[in-house]
């Protein structure tokens, strides 16, 4: 994964460790543990709830789009606070590195529940497998924090079921330059 993988990471496990530890395991865990995630439509069947007010902003028009069938439901506690509290903890280890971040992220939106990801180096996330790459790693080390594991099926949920407890509802990943993917969590 390389030093830079290796940081950001830790990023999610100390965004992780920004959120309250005392939050009770969900009662309401989604029923269907076997929903596939991410699957693919057509751009023309999303329809943004506001409008994408970030789009050839911060990224260039989502080229690809998915929903997420999330397993678990937003913790009832999840508000723009937590929200922002998580990538504060994100942003902190990121600056806080060896190295000059590779990544940006930031949450928008007025309720900060909209997640953007976006490559600061040409090369770095312009494939719609490197940012699954980059969401799997993050599932990984999402697992080991004690917040993951108290409100989820560690072994089934991913670092997406993350941010729905949390309350995102849209992730968008970019290169910063060409590619961008959007992904809805439903």
């Amino acid at each position: 994964m390389g030093l830079r993988g290796t940081a950001l990471a830790g990023a999610v496990l100390i965004g992780a460790s920004f959120l309250p530890l005392s939050a009770h395991a969900q009662e309401n865990a989604s029923e269907d543990a076997s929903a596939q995630p991410a699957a693919m439509t057509p751009k023309n069947q999303i329809e943004a709830d506001e409008g994408d007010h970030h789009e050839g902003y911060y990224y260039p028009k989502p080229g690809s789009f998915e929903h997420y069938p999330a397993r678990v439901y937003t913790l009832p506690e999840s508000d723009r606070v937590r929200r922002q509290a998580f990538i504060i903890g994100l942003t902190k280890q990121l600056v806080g590195g060896q190295y000059a971040p590779t990544y940006a992220i930031f949450a928008k939106g007025n309720a900060s529940d909209k997640l953007i990801i976006v490559a600061l180096a040409d090369g770095q996330l312009n494939t719609i497998y490197r940012a699954r790459a980059l969401l799997a790693t993050f599932t990984s080390v999402a697992r080991a924090t004690s917040f993951f594991q108290q409100n989820t099926q560690p072994d089934e949920a991913t670092f997406l079921d993350l941010l729905k407890l949390l309350g995102f509802k849209r992730v968008t990943l970019s290169d910063g330059r060409e590619f961008a993917h959007q992904i809805i969590i439903d």
